[in-house]
């Protein structure tokens, strides 16, 4: 009867320790629980497939250095009896930029370009001499020089990675250097006589001098793309002003200067 109720006691005393380890180790587990910072819990909305991080655009204040070069075709027309005659002058222009970048993708662009164009072409004349029948015409060679100052607002509408469409729009300014005709007259003597008597040159001379003024005032539009670092740019450019000095003149009415150009750009 002894060894009986020793036996039953001993498995009291197992069963009361067995109670005692798992409350200590659930409490211990809870414990774990209540120190486990909020990040470790898992979130399932991360393995969505459905879900879209948005993104937040930032707008970042700037200026951009940009190195310019290109091609440029420049077009001289007029209303006039008996002034110059319409024609296409191509050249090469270089130059330096720097452009504002503003927010929502906004930017003011201004710099200095330097601009060299020719162009060549025939103006023709009616024969003084009734005896004469050779055809009598005076070839105009021009050579122009002249610095751009533009003022354009920029949009860039981004595509792909670095990959940017952009548009702009805004005035320039044109400040004449030069422009040497290097005229060759095909004349009869009573023809080029009449000609000077009209106060016409039959020589060559620099028409920045006395007849044409050398502010160009213009309008352009244009864009282009954008891929890292490099540009390339195209636009036209209208002028607005008179460019002739003496426009009230029956000779000389009026003779604007239009403009197209396609140029590369690279950023520092």
């Amino acid at each position: 009867m002894t060894a009986t109720k020793t036996y039953i006691c001993l498995r009291r005393v197992m069963a009361v320790a067995c109670l005692l380890t798992l409350s200590s180790h659930l409490s211990a587990l809870h414990a774990d629980d209540v120190r486990k910072p909020a990040e470790q819990i898992a979130d399932n909305s991360f393995f969505d497939p459905t879900r879209k991080e948005k993104e937040v655009e930032r707008y970042e204040f700037g200026v951009e250095y940009r190195i310019e070069a290109g091609y440029v075709q420049h077009n001289q027309w007029s209303r006039s009896e008996l002034t110059y005659p319409d024609m296409y002058l191509h050249g090469a222009r270089i130059g330096a930029t720097f452009t504002f970048l503003l927010p929502m993708h906004f930017g003011l662009q201004t710099g200095l370009l330097y601009t060299l164009v020719y162009g060549r072409n025939d103006q023709h004349w009616r024969s003084m001499s009734a005896v004469s029948t050779q055809e009598e015409y005076i070839r105009h060679r021009v050579l122009e020089h002249n610095l751009t100052i533009p003022l354009r607002a920029y949009y860039t509408v981004p595509l792909w990675r670095e990959l940017n469409l952009f548009f702009y729009t805004g005035p320039q300014l044109h400040i004449g250097l030069a422009e040497k005709d290097y005229m060759s007259p095909h004349l009869s003597g009573e023809t080029e006589t009449w000609l000077k008597s009209k106060g016409l040159p039959v020589e060559p001379y620099d028409r920045m001098v006395d007849e044409i003024v050398r502010a160009n005032i213009q309008y352009g539009v244009g864009g282009g793309l954008e891929w890292d670092r490099y540009r390339l740019q195209s636009g036209y450019d209208f002028g607005l002003n008179n460019l002739l000095r003496h426009p009230s003149s029956d000779l000389y009415r009026h003779m604007w200067e239009w403009g197209w150009y396609v140029s590369f750009s690279y950023r520092f």
